[in-house]
């Protein structure tokens, strides 16, 4: 009885170590006596025991590896350190099994000697310059490589390139100059375009400074022209009043007394006055010609209003 309680729990265990579980995202390859039977994906699974086994368990998530710096010369002979970085992805369990011993290595050692076959093609600026074609090609090589291994590469980057100390320094040194040249171009451009301005600001003031001027100067005779031309039409307008009131030889006589007053207000130093008061009269009776004379020439008064 003890020995076949015995003999149950051994089944028991037995059954149960063959029952097999496979995540989300993996596989497992599975042999049977020696050759490959199957892929398991994602689920649960049974092995016959003593007869079938698990020979390898894939991830088929997308690997990121980072491969140590390699030393490459390019084709102006500058050595140099490169690192690069692989994304790849197990798209044949079997293939990634049987196709290649040790995949890693293998894509390690690939990615090494495409890099130097690759970086051997250019000169050192095409180097720092062509890292997106540098990728490009990689990637194409080492996918159509790797493709009977069960692997797929989706991607390769150029991590750092490092030049040999004395080169960098002289870039850095090309890098300042050429960050002074651009300085320079630029303060030379903001001056020009300052002294553009400026000038343009200078035209257009002394454009406006003579149009105001001009514009005074028009008001100003215009000013002037209509006080002329009220001066002449007040002087008209007296005559006509006097014309209309009819003055006699009394009122020129009056109007003549008046004249020689504004003479002696004035400014003049000599003032002619007649030898007797009888050429009184006679200056009015010349007022009063004067008067008819500018009757005489009261309509060209009347054109010019």
């Amino acid at each position: 009885m003890d020995i076949l309680i015995f003999i149950l729990i051994i089944v028991v265990i037995v059954i149960i170590t063959c029952v097999k579980v496979v995540s989300q995202a993996e596989a497992a390859v599975v042999e049977r006596v020696g050759s490959y039977l199957e892929t398991w994906n994602n689920g649960l699974h049974f092995k016959l025991p003593f007869v079938d086994r698990v020979v390898n368990r894939i991830t088929l998530k997308e690997i990121v590896r980072d491969f140590l710096p390699q030393s490459v010369i390019t084709k102006d002979n500058v050595s140099m350190q490169i690192d690069t970085v692989v994304y790849y992805q197990v798209t044949d369990p079997k293939l990634y099994t049987y196709g290649i011993e040790n995949p890693l290595v293998a894509i390690e050692n690939l990615t090494a000697t495409t890099l130097r076959n690759l970086i051997g093609e250019l000169e050192l600026d095409q180097t720092l310059t062509s890292r997106d074609n540098i990728n490009e090609k990689m990637c194409a090589i080492l996918d159509e490589a790797t493709n009977p291994w069960g692997i797929k590469v989706n991607r390769v980057e150029v991590k750092n390139i490092i030049p040999p100390r004395d080169i960098q320094e002289t870039m850095e040194k090309q890098m300042r100059a050429e960050r002074e040249r651009r300085e320079k171009i630029l303060q030379a451009e903001g001056e020009k375009k300052s002294s553009i301005l400026l000038a343009e600001g200078e035209k257009e003031s002394a454009i406006l400074r003579a149009e105001a001027k001009k514009q005074s100067q028009i008001k100003e005779a215009e000013g002037q022209a209509e006080a002329i031309i009220k001066l002449k039409q007040a002087e008209a307008d007296g005559i006509r009043l006097l014309k209309e009131a009819k003055a006699d030889k009394s009122v020129l006589t009056l109007k003549s007394f008046e004249a020689l007053a504004k003479v002696a207000d004035g400014k003049s130093t000599k003032i002619i006055v007649p030898s007797d008061l009888q050429n009184l009269a006679t200056l009015g009776t010349t007022i009063e010609e004067m008067f008819k004379d500018v009757k005489q020439t009261e309509p060209t008064v009347e054109e010019t209003k």
